[in-house]
Parts: structure tokens; sequence; C-alpha cells
């Protein structure tokens, strides 16, 4: 599977991120347990906490910022099947201190984001507890994968 992200820094500073290589690569791994095996196209857009809010208020109707916006591309009627799978918008601020609540490095809560929100432009959702069982497993697989620790390990009691 062919794997292109578009991304888009929409900051207005200079913030340290990983390689687009080490994303496609998260991407790509989210994508493929997801049971995506088209090439596909994504973009990711990094954005301040004023952009995620105003995106976050018109679409969930939620007037605070969070993390991630997941919004896939909606295949127009009559249009064969097209490599593109949606956007990503992330909140680098928002990322960056919810990486340090949670005691984890800013790349490991980075690849979280891109892992789950990968698996939300192919479908996937966890607002009910029976989805939200079938989409858990896989992110924990994916970040196995990557190497990293399973993201919800402290959810666990």
């Amino acid at each position: 599977m062919q794997l292109t992200i578009d991304l888009q820094l929409a900051l207005t500073e200079n913030k340290p991120l990983p390689t687009l290589e080490t994303m496609e690569n998260w991407a790509r791994c989210a994508l493929q347990i997801g049971g995506r095996s088209h090439d596909s196209e994504i973009t990711i857009r990094m954005v301040s906490n004023e952009e995620i809010q105003e995106l976050n208020k018109t679409y969930r109707h939620i007037d605070k910022p969070t993390n991630i916006l997941s919004f896939p591309f909606e295949m127009p009627e009559g249009i064969e099947e097209l490599p593109l799978l949606g956007d990503l918008v992330i909140a680098y601020d928002v990322t960056l201190n919810e990486s340090i609540a949670q005691h984890k490095t800013f790349e490991e809560h980075l690849a979280h984001l891109i892992v789950h929100g990968c698996l939300h432009l192919l479908g996937y959702d966890h607002i009910e507890e029976q989805d939200r069982l079938e989409m858990e497993p896989l992110e924990i697989k994916a970040m196995l994968a990557l190497g990293f620790d399973n993201p919800y390990k402290d959810d666990e009691i």
C-alpha cells in the first residue's frame, strides 16, 4: 500500500515534530491494522488551539480546544474509488500538554493520535461501548507494533 501524507503546518512558530517518514509509518501501520490495503492519501494539519477550537465548535458544537479532529473524505456519488481518506487536524499545544500530563513523550502521544485518527478515517468509532471494544484493540495492536506502550494501560483498573 502506498501512502501519501500532505503535512500542513499552520503554526505561528516552528515546533519540533517527528519526520514525515515517521508519521507515514504510524499512519500506514494503523491503516493496515484497520483493514486498508489500497493506496491512501491523508492530510495531517498541525494547528493552534484557536484553530482547533473553532473547528470543534463548528463541527462538534463543543466550544473548547481538543487534541484531534478527523474528517473522513466523502466520496461523491458516481465517482470510482479514490485514494483520498480524509484529514486529521491536530492541535500541537494540546497534544504537548496532554503528553506531559500523561507522562508520555510527545512522539508517543502524537503517534497514538495519528493511529486513532486514521482508524476514524476508516470508519471506526468509540462512542458506543460495542464500537469502542472494536476500535481500542486495533489502536493497542498498532501502538505495540510501532514499539510503543498500550495507550490505554492506565485505564485498566
